[in-house]
């Protein structure tokens, strides 16, 4: 009853910036669909001397290329303005003491339910925003 009281008071990020997405498709390899072998396959550059990608050929598929890139001030930040920040017992988290403006604590998977709830509760001493504070405890409060 009392774990409940623990995600009132929120924490801000510093800064949030509205992050910019140069591109949302996903970049697809040439002739991907046309062969069911290469079809699910990750980026490859096309390396042919003829390829019309390559030399980038009006009406080709896009290639891939540094421009894209996310802006370094803004690549790995959440939709929520923080930076995730792995977390594994109670004293990994006062690392962040100092920084929980900028970083966000989340659970490690492997954690079990006893040191998840320790951790969130020191979590909200401390003032840190913890991503996944809810993850197992909500799954086996049901149980």
């Amino acid at each position: 009853r009392c774990f409940r009281r623990v995600f009132a008071k929120m924490v801000k990020p510093l800064v949030k910036h509205n992050i910019v997405k140069k591109r949302k498709k996903k970049f697809i390899r040439h002739q991907s669909d046309q062969f069911m072998r290469i079809a699910r396959s990750s980026w490859r550059r096309p390396k042919g001397i003829d390829s019309r990608v390559r030399r980038r050929f009006k009406g080709q598929i896009k290639m891939a290329n540094i421009g894209y890139g996310t802006n370094k001030k803004y690549r790995h930040v959440l939709p929520c303005g923080f930076l995730k920040f792995r977390v594994s017992n109670v004293k990994e988290l006062e690392v962040l003491l100092m920084h929980n403006r900028t970083y966000a604590a989340e659970i490690a998977h492997n954690v079990s339910l006893k040191k998840r709830k320790e951790i969130v509760l020191r979590a909200a001493q401390l003032n840190i925003k913890v991503i996944n504070a809810k993850a197992k405890i909500t799954t086996q409060e049901n149980e």
